[in-house]
């Protein structure tokens, strides 16, 4: 147990460390693009531009991901907790673009299970997880355990076996009537990295400014 509990610190620690890292690269690249474009030498600006174009697209990738209501996976060393849900229904779509597949068996195909989670301290949210297979063969059941993010719960996965007394709490689970709404990512997973590296990017061009 604690073994464990120091492998999850330790890499809380590494993606605390890593979200520093980024913010400063992205800080720097911004920097590196506005001072070349403005002041010069023009190779900061060859520099910058490519770096700080990938660090956009990737921060826009993630961000646009959350947005569409599908589920990412658990973060390493990050906290979990089992929870019952309703399935809403199972269908097989392509991997890539999430259209419905007409083969199921294809080798981009697979399972987007629409799910209601419903946890102890959350108001009930949809989320589509998908998955290669048929995880607790819930193409012919209704209700299913699921594991989350207590403190990101759009992050959320299908066990392959959950323990058994989650399985009956999920087995007897009545429905919610109200409305249910899909539930989007909170802050994007690289969003603090970015305000800071704005942040220092602006610091760093006022430094050159008054020193320069």
């Amino acid at each position: 147990m604690k073994a464990t509990t120091s492998l999850a610190s330790s890499l809380r620690s590494f993606f605390r460390l890593f979200t520093v890292v980024s913010a400063i690269g992205t800080g720097l690249a911004l920097t590196a693009v506005v001072q070349g474009a403005v002041d010069g030498p023009r190779w900061l600006l060859m520099l910058g531009l490519p770096v700080t174009a990938l660090a956009l697209t990737a921060f826009g990738r993630v961000a646009e991901d959350m947005k569409s209501g599908v589920a990412p996976g658990l973060r390493s060393g990050g906290p979990r907790a089992f929870a019952p849900a309703v399935v809403n229904g199972v269908q097989a779509v392509n991997k890539e673009n999430g259209r419905p597949a007409t083969d199921g068996q294809a080798v981009k195909s697979v399972f987007a299970f629409d799910l209601t989670v419903l946890t102890d301290d959350l108001p009930p949210y949809r989320i589509e997880v998908r998955h290669p297979l048929d995880l607790q063969g819930l193409l012919h059941r209704s209700r299913a355990v699921v594991e989350y993010d207590p403190e990101q719960p759009w992050r959320v996965v299908i066990p392959n076996n959950p323990p058994r007394e989650w399985l009956a709490r999920a087995n007897s689970l009545t429905p919610p009537t109200a409305e249910v709404k899909r539930r989007g990512g909170g802050v994007p997973a690289g969003f603090r990295a970015l305000v800071s590296g704005v942040v220092i990017a602006a610091v760093l061009l006022v430094l050159v400014r008054v020193l320069g």
